[in-house]
C-alpha cells in the first residue's frame, strides 16, 4: 500500500528538478543507473548499447493505481556512451487497473535525430509505443519503432497492464 501512496502522489506532483537534489542522490542514482545497465546486458540487450546513438536509464519507476493511476521516476541520459544529463519519466492513465509496481526502463535512441528530439524538452512516447519486457532472449526480436526502442523489467508489486504509451519525458544537461 505504501508503494502505491508513493507513486501516485509522485505522479501527480512531478517530483520536483529533473537533476539530483544533491550529490550523494546523484552518485545513488549513477550506481542504480550503472546496475541497471549491468542488468540489462546480461538480459541480452549489450548489443544496443554498442549500436545506438543514445540511451535513457531509469533504474527504478514506481507506478501505481486504482481506476486513475501515475508513474514517475528519474534516470540519465547517455550520449555515445557518455552521461550527459538526466531525465524524468512521468505517465497518467485511466481506465481499468488496480495495484502498484516498480520496474526499470531502458529507451533506446537509434540516432542522432531521435536523441535530439529526446533532448528538445518535453519527449512523448505515444499510445503506440510497446516495451520488450526483458527476459533471456527477449531482445533478440526486438527493433526500432521511428528511432526508439524501450525494454523493461520488473522490480516488484503486481500491477495489471504495463504500457508504456502516453509516457512523457523531461530532460535536463549535466
Amino acid at each position: 500500500m505504501r508503494l502505491f501512496a508513493i507513486a501516485l502522489f509522485a505522479a501527480a506532483v512531478g517530483c520536483g528538478s529533473t537533476k539530483p537534489e544533491s550529490q550523494a542522490a546523484a552518485d545513488t542514482l549513477d550506481a542504480d543507473c550503472q546496475a541497471t545497465i549491468t542488468r540489462g546486458k546480461g538480459h541480452g540487450v549489450g548489443k544496443w548499447f554498442d549500436t545506438a546513438y543514445g540511451y535513457v536509464v531509469f533504474p527504478e519507476v514506481g507506478k501505481a493505481g486504482f481506476i486513475v493511476g501515475g508513474a514517475h521516476g528519474k534516470g540519465q541520459v547517455y550520449e555515445q556512451g557518455k552521461h550527459v544529463g538526466f531525465a524524468t519519466i512521468k505517465q497518467g492513465t485511466v481506465g481499468l487497473q488496480i495495484g502498484a509496481q516498480t520496474f526499470s526502463e531502458i529507451i533506446f535512441l537509434k540516432d542522432k535525430v531521435a536523441f535530439d528530439a529526446f533532448k528538445g524538452g518535453n519527449y512523448e512516447l505515444g499510445a503506440e509505443a510497446t516495451a520488450v519486457a526483458l527476459e533471456k532472449g527477449a531482445s533478440a526480436q526486438a527493433d526500432y519503432s521511428k528511432g526508439v526502442a524501450v525494454f523493461v523489467f520488473g522490480e516488484g508489486g503486481l500491477m495489471a497492464g504495463a504500457a508504456v504509451g502516453g509516457q512523457k519525458f523531461t530532460y535536463e544537461a549535466k
